[in-house]
């Protein structure tokens, strides 16, 4: 992993792919290395979704928030030790507001510490065909350990949606509602371009600004991913220029697994 931050957009790692035939219709890098940030928060909701769907989680039960989940920094939901949330607000708070408190309690829950978490969502990117991708957290906090590309990211994006289709209004949510307060997402694709519906930001100092998003145009619903963009507006302007190059692509490229 080399750290180098592209300074054009057409530098940028990414990928656009069909979501129901995994074609890609347009490569960059796509097995760059990167660090993940935020996009981390992916598999740990594809780990809480398939909690749910095996009856390990319920929606309403309560989760008690522990002082090493308090003590996250920041970009967090602000719950104190000792507190509860319900796996139904924790799991749209991870998406709509990033939060890396919420990310260790949920962690917490399914494996019962973070490090033994980690190892299960690496586990689980394996399952799926990210062959270069590890996990060191749940959240995407900075560590030597967790690396992506964003041909993985996309297998990822692709399973979640085609896995969880029950979840997809997760996704598209605007804000949260919680403790008396409505939080908006920091995701300003959902806003700022026609059809979106998800899926997640990211940023670290090492990674740039990170973004997994779909949307659907005429029941045609696409991935992209954008690596290592150098602030929130060259991030939604890649982003924006790569699903427009989707939608008006041809014959692709391709099966996503493929990519090399």
């Amino acid at each position: 992993f080399s750290g180098r931050m592209p300074v054009l957009a057409a530098d940028l790692p990414a990928v656009v792919a069909d979501v129901a035939t995994g074609t890609v219709l347009y490569a960059a890098r796509p097995l760059d290395a990167w660090r993940p940030a935020s996009l981390t928060k992916l598999m740990t909701l594809y780990l809480v979704f398939e909690a749910l769907d095996s009856g390990a989680l319920g929606e309403d039960d309560l989760l008690t928030v522990s002082g090493r989940a308090a003590a996250q920094p920041p970009t967090k939901l602000g719950v104190s030790a000792g507190s509860q949330i319900t796996v139904d607000d924790a799991a749209t708070a991870l998406i709509v507001r990033s939060a890396n408190d919420i990310a260790v309690v949920l962690a917490e829950a399914i494996a019962g510490d973070e490090p033994a978490f980690a190892e299960l969502m690496t586990f689980r990117a394996r399952d799926l065909g990210m062959e270069r991708t590890r996990f060191a957290n749940a959240s995407g906090l900075p560590d030597p350990g967790s690396v992506t590309d964003a041909r993985d990211m996309a297998l990822l994006a692709r399973a979640l949606i085609r896995h969880f289709p029950e979840q997809a209004d997760r996704f598209a949510a605007r804000g949260i509602h919680f403790d008396g307060r409505l939080l908006p997402t920091y995701n300003g694709l959902l806003t700022g371009y026609a059809g979106a519906d998800g899926m997640k930001t990211g940023f670290t100092c090492a990674s740039g600004y990170n973004l997994v998003g779909t949307a659907t145009r005429d029941g045609r619903r696409l991935i992209g991913v954008v690596l290592g963009a150098t602030n929130r507006g060259a991030r939604l302007a890649a982003m924006r220029g790569l699903l427009d190059r989707g939608f008006a692509a041809g014959a692709g490229q391709g099966p996503l697994a493929d990519l090399a």
